[in-house]
């Protein structure tokens, strides 16, 4: 201790001059933990604007407003569409991205949490004087003194105390209050017993310890910088969303130069050619799908809030869904983050207490020591109310719990004895033994010989070895006429007996695993998820919560179970014969990047012991190497690194640190890791959902973009106008394409393998495949069918209309000539065109139908999944209700050009329709009957 006091240049009696004070504050700076640089609000904000998805719906407008620049310039009286079609796609990002980045509002306050933990208030000695000052003005070199209901001011150094225990349980993962004292026990600075850490809580007694470091040097401030500096990764939907993208990107360019290519050779000018460019990489813009993907991952995330997820970033929704690793926190989250009875030893028996979470009979909340409350709730529930217990046997004495005596000892006056007292001790197990001669047996007394200590020994490794704190208890009936009552007992110098006394028994607590866990763990095993334990709890702890809970399943050996099996030393176990393994903080610290590798990689179950935050991380990239999208739950201030390194953090929001929350992307609101496994399902639905709404999406596509090939290749009427896919982009198709966000999942969703992220894409060639060569195709045929209908019904037959084009665009001609001979004037064509348009829009809108029912499953047939979505009927409805608005009400041959339609020309998509159910149902047969066919007959959602 003289060492210390000369170290940081402070009298241990008198504390620090007030002028070495204010030169240590002068040079370390205040007792405050600095603020990390944070992203302005208009960053984000562009970033929700300009990322992404958003670009290529900006560059799709930018290119509308550079053919409608060049229209300009070039004709006398150019059409507006380009420049309609230009501000619809810029306004739909910005929407969009003020919906997003008001949904999200997601902002780095993990520095604001750590100041809210941070004690105002602090009671330093300076100039052998006690002040209360500020927390900030804390120096290196102080004395403080701290007691119990206290906030730890800074990292203490103790050097007196009196039962004195703090709560570490947010910093290193231990549910149990861990006792201070001036005693070295431990090389780590987290285990041993002299250091008390910043903005940890005193519960009892009272300390005095030197400042040994302020700030961000203290051990949490390191963490706080830990965490603030860690890069988040791209979640996994924003990269399947750039893939998607750069197929789109792909696909447009290359129809959108071909077809450039094309008009040049047909003998169209250069800027004809260049507005057919841009319109046909326009027209593979799919406008609508970047909201139908914010609303469809806002809609998960609302029905996951209901479920007690709490989403704080939209993209987490997917992420979750994507997780193949989960690594838990062991306290709070698979356990219920309080001490109960879990076993007790007497009568030469050991008796099993209810640890359920349930447990409404007995006291109700208790302050203190966890296991003191702990004990209380056992014997209210046992043996009836200890408030009239202690009434009866009032205590006259007591020797708290220290850690040199390793018990606790009160002496009461007897309710079966008048004039009598009883002496009863509790405390570690072989120290209450050696203090007894005899043994309690059925009620009887019998000499403590070594048949009953080897029971003992027998029953005490049972107990510690399923990671119990075992307790023993013993008494001693005091005589009356030694001990009369009023006898004053002096418990500084005893003057009563400590020896010969009668052992009771054992009682071991435990924090017991929550009752959903076991069957949230089966689930996740069943869905491909590894799930191991990263805690700071001991090990032999850890382990017995692992195979409680089935991270360690029942049969599963470690390499120590194997050793002690066989009876062999630990060096002659073969480490890949064990399934199961235990890590310890200390042997992780040895272990070099490759070998850890080789652990994850060749273990199934796997517990970490006595870990630090920094190993923490270090797991948490260990298995980010391995490929695997890592989730990591936590409660405590020592997980925040490791929740923001990982892909997805799940912070406990009832036990869980403000800090733990800010750095999280999910808060399970109940504190249950049960509902992680509902929010693996939501994930995986969400997936499987937006696929099926981007296969609809893009279904339509071709026969948006064919009717515009049509016409440069064939020089035909236009069969479809811009005005009108937008209509269906932004209109027809909204709806439907969202209700599939409420598709109920398939029976296989938590029965398949975690998606590969590298081979399992959103949109991959199969969908491509499916939405533009085989579906898309059948629908462009209903579209061009029901052009060549009308067109036929108004004079105009299909052998005729090639080749047509120039003149029937051409306001000076009046008199062009039908296949029947009859004039039409330009805007008499005009209106035959635009029914067309609507027509070919009505056509898709009867075709969509089907698309929609055949994208409800992957594999399933309709049958089997039946029509339980009510939203997606609602949405077939409102799809059929707009069209029929658009095309019959007042106003909209003026507005949007959209004329009204025969009932039958409706009837012209219909057998398309079927055709397209009838192929899909047939495809979908064939795929289940032969699981690995052909690939244009894979799934289109696998």
């Amino acid at each position: 201790l003289d060492d210390l006091g000369k170290r940081y240049a402070v009298d241990l009696r008198l504390g620090l001059t007030n002028a070495r004070a204010v030169e240590n504050l002068a040079r370390d700076g205040p007792n405050t933990l600095t603020p990390p640089p944070t992203t302005p609000e208009w960053v984000k904000f562009c970033r929700q604007l300009f990322g992404g998805f958003s670009i290529l719906l900006w560059i799709g407008a930018i290119l509308c407003f550079l053919a409608y620049s060049i229209q300009v310039a070039t004709e006398e009286e150019p059409p507006n569409d380009n420049l309609y079609l230009g501000v619809v796609l810029a306004a739909v990002v910005i929407v969009t991205g003020c919906f997003s980045y008001f949904q999200e509002a997601k902002s780095s306050r993990i520095m604001d949490s750590f100041k809210k933990m941070v004690p105002q208030q602090a009671m330093v000695i300076r100039e052998g004087e006690k002040m209360q000052i500020n927390a900030d003005l804390v120096v290196l070199g102080d004395l403080v003194e701290i007691k119990g209901g206290d906030r730890v001011p800074a990292d203490l150094r103790v050097i007196s105390s009196s039962g004195c225990k703090v709560d570490n349980s947010s910093l290193t993962g231990e549910s149990e209050p861990q006792t201070r004292s001036p005693e070295f026990t431990h090389e780590n600075p987290l285990e041993t017993r002299n250091i008390c850490f910043f903005s940890t809580n005193c519960v009892e007694g009272t300390a005095r310890g030197i400042v040994i470091a302020t700030g961000d040097r203290t051990v949490m401030g390191r963490i706080a910088t830990l965490a603030s500096e860690l890069e988040v990764r791209q979640t996994p939907i924003s990269i399947e969303i750039e893939h998607f993208i750069q197929i789109i990107t792909g696909v447009a360019v290359f129809l959108g130069v071909s077809f450039f290519i094309l008009s040049l050779i047909l003998g169209y000018t250069w800027l004809e050619a260049v507005i057919f460019l841009i319109g046909i990489i326009v027209a593979n813009v799919p406008e609508g799908l970047l909201a139908t993907v914010t609303v469809c991952l806002t809609l998960t995330a609302k029905r996951m809030a209901k479920k007690n997820c709490l989403v704080k970033n939209l993209e987490a929704v997917e992420t979750l869904g994507s997780t193949s690793t989960i690594c838990s926190d062991k306290t709070g989250t698979l356990t219920q983050n309080r001490m109960t009875v879990a076993h007790m030893w007497f009568d030469n028996q050991i008796h099993d207490a209810d640890t359920t979470e349930d447990q409404t009979d007995g006291v109700g909340d208790t302050a203190g020591d966890a296991s003191e409350s702990a004990l209380l709730k056992c014997i209210e529930v046992c043996c009836g109310s200890v408030r009239d217990m202690r009434a009866a046997n009032p205590k006259v004495a007591e020797i708290p719990f220290n850690s040199t005596n390793k018990y606790q000892l009160s002496i009461h006056e007897a309710e079966d004895n008048p004039s009598g007292h009883i002496l009863v001790m509790k405390g570690a197990p072989e120290r209450i033994l050696d203090r007894c001669s005899t043994i309690m047996i059925q009620g009887q007394e019998e000499p403590m010989d070594e048949m009953w200590r080897e029971a003992f020994q027998s029953a005490y490794l049972e107990l510690g070895g399923l990671g119990e704190r075992v307790l023993g208890f013993c008494h001693l009936n005091l005589s009356s006429s030694q001990f009369p009552r009023g006898f004053t007992f002096d418990c500084d110098d005893t003057n009563f007996p400590t020896m010969q006394l009668c052992f009771l028994g054992l009682i071991s607590m435990i924090d017991p695993p929550r009752a959903a866990v076991p069957d949230a763990v089966g689930k996740c095993r069943s869905a491909g998820i590894k799930v191991i334990m990263v805690t700071g709890d001991h090990p032999i702890t850890a382990k017995a919560i692992a195979k409680g809970v089935g991270i360690i399943s029942e049969g599963n050996e470690t390499v120590e179970d194997i050793a002690e099996r066989l009876n062999i030393p630990l060096s002659q176990v073969n480490p890949r014969d064990a399934k199961a393994c235990v890590v310890h903080g200390s042997d992780l610290k040895e272990m070099s990047s490759e070998y850890l590798d080789d652990l994850l990689r060749n273990h199934t179950e796997i517990v970490f012991a006595r870990t630090s935050p920094q190993q923490k991380l270090i797991i948490v990239e260990g298995c980010q190497r391995q490929g695997a999208i890592v989730a990591v739950t936590g409660d405590g201030v020592n997980d925040s690194p490791a929740l923001k390194k990982a892909d997805i953090g799940v912070a406990m929001g009832i036990a869980g640190s403000d800090v733990s929350k800010q750095a999280a992307d999910m808060i399970l609101l109940d504190d249950n890791f049960a509902s992680i496994v509902t929010g693996v399902e939501e994930g995986r639905l969400i997936f499987d959902n937006l696929k099926k709404s981007i296969a609809y999406t893009l279904t339509s596509n071709i026969p948006e973009i064919s009717p515009f090939l049509l016409f440069i290749i064939a020089s035909v009427p236009l069969p479809l106008g811009t005005v009108t896919i937008l209509c269906i982009d932004l209109g027809t198709d909204m709806v439907p394409a969202i209700s599939l966000a409420y598709e109920t999942a398939e029976s296989d969703i938590m029965k398949r393998q975690p998606r590969n992220p590298k081979t399992d894409k959103l949109v991959n060639e199969r969908l491509i495949s499916m939405a533009y060569g085989q579906i898309g195709m059948i629908q462009a045929l209903a579209g061009f069918f029901t052009y060549f209908v009308i067109l036929a019904e108004n004079g105009f037959l299909p052998r005729n209309l090639v080749g047509i084009r120039i003149d029937w665009d051409d306001r000076e001609v009046n008199d062009l000539e039908d296949s029947f001979g009859q004039q039409w004037t330009y805007e008499q064509r005009k209106i035959v065109e635009f029914t067309c348009h609507t027509a070919f829009f009505t056509s898709i809108v009867v075709v969509q139908w089907a698309d929609l029912i055949i994208c409800k499953t992957r594999r399933n047939s309709l049958f089997q999944q039946g029509m339980k979505n009510r939203i997606l009927i609602f949405g077939l409805f409102v799809e059929t209700a707009l069209a029929a608005f658009l095309s019959y009400c007042p106003g909209m041959d003026v507005a949007l050009r959209m004329y009204p339609l025969k009932i039958l020309w409706w009837f012209c998509g219909i057998p398309y329709s079927l055709l397209i159910f009838i192929y899909d149902e047939v495809r979908k047969f064939i795929l289940r009957r032969q699981p690995g066919g052909k690939q244009l007959l894979r799934e289109n959602h696998d």
